[in-house]
């Protein structure tokens, strides 16, 4: 199916580590819809800005650029995103130990997050088809060809406490605020390391002589990017289930809380909670726009948007195949608690597993074919 030539549509994909593959099955059954469909700007947060990089950057129609995106989430394994061998973790928890008994003075080597993320950095470098440059070459063509007006990608900066978002496009305008802000560059692979680094997990990326990490850390508009890059119509992805009342009052833990699930939470109310709120802010404003003439608007538009979310608890369901990651990892997370608790939420940010992978994808299918008719009236 052809659609309109539109630029106001925009994709907005958000974090959650391994989550983010819940994200490819709704393109999925997007991309069998609508093949040829054009995502004029694209925002991607954390591990959504894999995604949304690996769209941007490809040179085919959307239905093609899915399925590749598809098979790269398909072989991932927890090898391909950080080190989980013994000897890597065992060293990490020497140096972190040591740390602590010398009272924060200097160790060496430094110590920058609790596993090393060398695998990933290979292998978006192979899945993004990087250049001599180190830059994402498959954008700027996207950009030059028309396909593409913008790709927000959302980092957080330790340096200054700013959200920054690195943007890449044409004709566009920079946004600033006291502790978000815009920036214009070239999209590299560091760029999207910065983005998907989990605090205190992933280390820091340093980029223009500051460190960055995790771009949800305070990002509490997500949606605002899309906004800034001119978009009317929002096409939003969350990884976070909406339980029900009487879901949210089940006990997901018995006696005191392992510290795998205080970091769970603490990753959920971070990195997924203002998506929602977010949506809910839109939707009232869109409401309060519309009952106002245009010239009383003060500069505001109605934003369509489709908040898709899971149907399912994915980190509920990450308990399920916690055995299969490899032994020493499995053994950390078992001795932070991993099976005290029936939603292991931070679990199911590592859990870069083929089986829970492909869940999610088909968790991810169903839900997208669920709402199928209410983003086709969105973006149609």
């Amino acid at each position: 199916m052809t659609l309109p030539h539109k630029d106001d549509l925009a994709i907005v994909l958000d974090g959650g580590g391994a989550r983010a593959a819940y994200q490819v099955g709704l393109l999925r059954s997007l991309g069998r819809r609508y093949p040829n469909l054009r995502l004029p700007i694209i925002t991607g947060v954390s591990a959504g800005a894999i995604n949304a990089v690996f769209l941007a950057a490809h040179p085919g129609p959307f239905g093609a650029a899915v399925e590749e995106l598809s098979d790269l989430w398909r072989t991932l394994t927890v090898d391909k995103v950080f080190n989980a061998n013994p000897v890597s973790l065992g060293r990490t928890v020497v140096h972190w130990g040591m740390r602590l008994l010398l009272g924060g003075r200097a160790v060496r080597p430094p110590l920058r997050g609790f596993v090393d993320t060398q695998p990933l950095r290979e292998t978006l470098m192979a899945a993004f088809r990087v250049d001599a440059d180190g830059e994402i070459a498959g954008i700027r063509r996207s950009v030059m060809d028309g396909r593409l007006v913008a790709l927000a990608v959302m980092t957080s900066s330790y340096t200054t406490g700013q959200t920054v978002a690195w943007v890449e496009g044409k004709n566009l305008e920079d946004w600033e605020r006291p502790f978000r802000r815009s920036r214009q560059a070239r999209i590299t692979v560091d760029h999207v390391m910065a983005s998907a680094a989990l605090p205190l997990l992933f280390p820091a990326v340093e980029l223009d002589s500051a460190w960055y990490g995790d771009g949800g850390i305070r990002l509490v508009t997500p949606l605002s990017p899309a906004v800034h890059l001119g978009a009317n119509r929002l096409v939003a992805f969350s990884t976070r289930y909406s339980r029900s009342i009487r879901e949210a009052e089940q006990p997901q833990v018995y006696g005191y809380p392992p510290p795998l699930q205080i970091a769970g939470q603490l990753l959920n109310a971070v990195f997924l909670d203002d998506h929602d709120r977010d949506a809910l802010t839109l939707r009232r404003i869109n409401s309060l726009v519309s009952a106002l003439p245009p010239e009383a608007r003060q500069g505001l538009r109605p934003v369509d948007i489709v908040l898709v979310r899971p149907s399912q608890d994915l980190g509920k369901l990450a308990g399920e195949y916690e055995p299969s990651l490899p032994p020493s990892f499995r053994y950390l997370v078992r001795s932070a608690g991993a099976r005290d608790t029936r939603s292991p939420d931070l679990l199911s940010f590592l859990l870069f597993q083929p089986d829970y992978i492909k869940r999610l994808m088909e968790i991810g299918e169903a839900d997208g074919e669920r709402q199928a008719a209410e983003i086709g009236a969105l973006i149609s």
